[in-house]
């Protein structure tokens, strides 16, 4: 193995996914030469694991869905989706899974790119290992940023290696739809691929621990989804574990908490995710391998004045949007410290902190219906000590809904901060609802008051003008 001598950068970034691209887009803008250290392909999990494909995989489901409530065009799509074509957009969104884009972007911002496994080797200094046996030495005179995400945890049970199990990396690039999939999880990655794979033709059983799907949400949310699997053939069994699986040829064999044995041709595990940081060089740095790394609200590791971690890896909220926000507070950070800015905006909602992590943290889950939500669910915001009222309204009764499609079904909540009279929450449940999120997103970040809301005019006839309805029943109350 070749070693190179020390290379000296103003900020070196261990992972160049979306949120490390972003970390380094913001450190080049400032005029910070930047180093980013990636050991699979430039992009990251979003780009070809996730979000990307997933939606990809899930738009032709979701606009089926759409058409068949609409007369005059229901009727047109009531056969098979052409599964291939799916297929086939989904590899046109992943580049299929070649990074030569994302390269350029980042050579188009100044920063250099290194391949390999970058490992941290005491402060300020990481080690990259190439492909090709060579050795990097790279030293940060400002701030190391670790954006290294989460991997999927599959459960430690006996003959898992040999079951070869689904995680979201198979459930978004698989190439063939397997007569019947069993899906372990009812968290977003589950109710998705559920959602995805029983469209294509899957026989599809979701197998969820707890009470219901969604468990991060409004508990609406959840059963209006796990409604709506079982009506599209999905058998969804919650409270139910499982206690064993093996593979008996080609067929999967799940034994349950339940006693009850289900074949299946793939199972998915969407179980949860854990940090990459178990090979990583924390303990270096008197860190602990494979731990979650603890920030401030400007992204910087607790203790240190040198090490950020951004996205996932903190633990904070595991969405690409919110690690994007992060990178750009981050990136605003680090500039701002080494340029010796003798105070940061650190205050909530400052330029230097990540506030929205803890107030308005928004979502879209693209199942159908949809559910998308922003800020703190009614049990949120009650545990947290706040004194607020929870205003529901049935989105079917707005004129745009009905338009929308016929047999609308779906649910709007918004939580009401009695104390400010501004919302501390809003959920959003039925066909379509993601594109209205943004509008709540901003009534939460920006603590706009319920009086001055009454003067943002929802047009008509369009399902926003659930906004009104909303007001009206808080008014009502």
């Amino acid at each position: 193995m070749t070693e190179s001598e020390s290379i000296v950068y103003d900020v070196v970034v261990l992972g160049a996914g979306p949120v490390g691209e972003n970390v380094a887009d913001r450190a080049r803008a400032a005029g910070l030469s930047t180093a980013i250290v990636e050991s699979e392909l430039i992009g990251g999990e979003c780009s070809y694991w996730a979000c990307m494909p997933s939606k990809a995989l899930l738009r032709s489901v979701l606009v089926r869905a759409d058409a068949r409530r609409v007369p005059g065009l229901s009727q047109a799509v009531q056969g098979p989706l052409d599964v291939g074509a799916v297929l086939a957009h989904r590899d046109d969104f992943t580049s299929h899974w070649k990074d030569d884009g994302q390269v350029q972007w980042l050579d188009g911002i100044g920063a250099d790119i290194y391949r390999g496994h970058g490992r941290l080797a005491g402060p300020r200094k990481v080690t990259v290992e190439g492909p090709d046996g060579e050795r990097h030495v790279l030293t940060a005179r400002h701030a190391v940023a670790v954006s290294t995400g989460t991997r999927a945890v599959v459960p430690d049970l006996p003959g898992i290696a040999e079951v070869k199990p689904w995680t979201s990396r198979e459930a978004t690039s698989a190439h063939a739809v397997p007569g019947r999939l069993v899906v372990v999880g009812g968290g977003v990655v589950g109710v998705e691929m559920a959602t995805a794979w029983q469209a294509f033709g899957s026989k599809v059983t979701v197998l969820v621990r707890g009470k219901g799907l969604l468990p991060r949400m409004e508990p609406f949310a959840g059963e209006m989804v796990a409604e709506a699997l079982t009506e599209a053939g999905a058998d969804v069994r919650t409270g139910t574990s499982v206690e064993a699986v093996t593979r008996e040829g080609t067929t999967v064999v799940v034994t349950t908490s339940a006693g009850d044995r289900i074949e299946a041709d793939e199972i998915l595990f969407a179980t949860g995710r854990a940090p990459r940081t178990d090979d990583l060089g924390l303990e270096t740095i008197g860190l602990d391998p494979g731990s979650w790394l603890s920030v401030d609200d400007s992204c910087r590791v607790t203790g240190s004045d040198w090490l950020y971690a951004v996205g996932d890896v903190n633990h904070r909220a595991l969405l690409t949007h919110q690690g994007k926000y992060q990178a750009r507070i981050a990136g605003a950070a680090i500039a701002a410290r080494a340029a010796g800015v003798p105070l940061l905006e650190t205050d909530p909602w400052g330029a230097h902190a990540a506030t929205a992590d803890h107030a308005a943290v928004p979502q879209v889950v693209f199942t159908d219906p949809e559910a998308a939500a922003v800020g703190l669910s009614l049990a949120e915001a009650e545990q947290a000590g706040h004194r607020v009222r929870a205003v529901d309204v049935d989105l079917s009764s707005v004129a745009g809904a009905g338009l929308y499609g016929e047999g609308y079904r779906g649910r709007a909540r918004m939580i009401v901060d009695l104390d400010t009279g501004t919302l501390r929450g809003v959920t959003f449940v039925g066909p379509g609802v993601g594109e209205m999120l943004h509008s709540a997103t901003i009534a939460v970040a920006g603590e706009v008051p319920v009086s001055r809301l009454w003067h943002a005019v929802p047009a008509y006839p369009t399902v926003s003008e659930v906004w009104l309805r909303l007001l009206e029943a808080y008014r009502d109350a």
